[in-house]
């Protein structure tokens, strides 16, 4: 096994609505077989409960790794720790908004920081509309220094049936920018659309 595919994925969970999102990112990540190392700020726990009736413990269950919010000495804080990358499920603007200023005042924060400085993959599912000038200068600034901004919006041409399809057709397109292939995802030109090249009866 390469390190490439033995590091872990670290999945950061903010106090946003759409709690669902982090919970099914590390739901897959047990299904490919990925390790995760789980961050989730303390408001999170409020909105866990409130979305989703699960609590930290249960939440806990589904990582390999749980790091409290406020430990920066946890090896997530350091560049020298491999990761694939960082995966923000839902990311509320407060914690965009720190991870653009640089002011990184706790774990999750600031092992997004590690991130982009480690050149390797950031991708914040941010959760707010509308938005405002500063919200999209806070993501231009966040664009510009390497992350991804993936907010969860809905695949309607997948015909999702389901809050669950919703859900997991946004956590797989956000898992495809680390290059994981989720099998819950419906792709364009092999689920869905045209038949894809070659397929031709």
């Amino acid at each position: 096994m390469t390190e490439k595919a033995a590091a872990p994925l670290v999945v950061g969970i903010a106090g946003a609505s759409g709690a669902a999102l982090g919970v099914r990112v590390l739901e897959a990540c047990r299904e490919l077989a990925v390790p995760t190392h789980l961050v989730a700020s303390r408001a999170a726990a409020l909105t866990l409960a409130e979305e989703t009736g699960l609590d930290l413990a249960e939440l806990s269950a589904k990582a390999t790794v749980v790091h409290r919010p406020g430990d920066i000495g946890a090896p997530i804080a350091s560049g020298s720790f491999p990761t694939r990358g960082m995966l923000i499920a839902p990311c509320s603007v407060r914690t965009m908004s720190e991870i653009a200023t640089g002011v990184t005042a706790s774990l999750m924060t600031r092992a997004a920081d590690v991130t982009l400085k480690e050149r390797r993959p950031l991708v914040l599912m941010v959760r707010e509309t509308p938005l405002h000038l500063g919200h999209l200068r806070t993501m231009t600034a966040l664009a510009e220094m390497g992350a991804v901004i993936a907010p969860p919006i809905p695949a309607f041409y997948a015909r999702p049936a389901s809050v669950a399809e919703l859900i997991d057709q946004s956590v797989g397109r956000a898992l495809d920018l680390f290059g994981l292939s989720w099998e819950r995802v419906r792709r364009w030109g092999r689920d869905l659309g045209p038949i894809a090249a070659g397929d031709e009866g």
